[in-house]
């Protein structure tokens, strides 16, 4: 998996996935035009959105109805050093379901690769090139 990330300028970048674009910005009060999500929230996002993946498949593999799934993840900012913590991932499943059904849900949510990828702390190497990328 690989994404690529440049500079448009003031506090915008364009992320870019195989054919998708999207631009990061800041809100106004941080100095951007609040054009597009910031990095946090596009983490939140990754985690939300594998969740519903997830939540969904467990539903469709059961012939349970799907259409109204909705998840909302929340995370606290924490300090030293600067990062987020006690994320709470919340699906919402506009049928009844039976107890075992929602426990169902919840462990197929937590074998979603971006949960796992946080609970396991991944490794994370930084290089820098200078003069011209070294990926060029």
């Amino acid at each position: 998996m690989e994404v690529t990330v440049n500079y448009l300028g003031s506090v915008q970048f364009e992320i870019k996935a195989r054919q998708h674009t999207i631009v990061s910005d800041q809100p106004e009060e941080n100095g951007g035009f609040d054009e597009g999500m910031t990095p946090p929230e596009f983490l939140l996002g990754a985690l939300g959105s594998c969740a519903a993946y997830y939540a969904v498949e467990y539903l469709k593999a059961r012939k349970l109805a799907t259409a109204g799934v909705s998840v909302k993840v929340y995370a606290d900012k924490a300090k030293n050093p600067a990062r987020m913590d006690n994320f709470v991932i919340q699906v919402e499943i506009p049928i009844e379901l039976t107890e075992d059904q929602k426990q169902g849900v919840a462990r197929a949510v937590d074998k979603c690769l971006v949960h796992n990828t946080l609970l396991h702390t991944p490794k994370i190497s930084t290089q820098v090139a200078a003069g011209h990328p070294a990926w060029a």
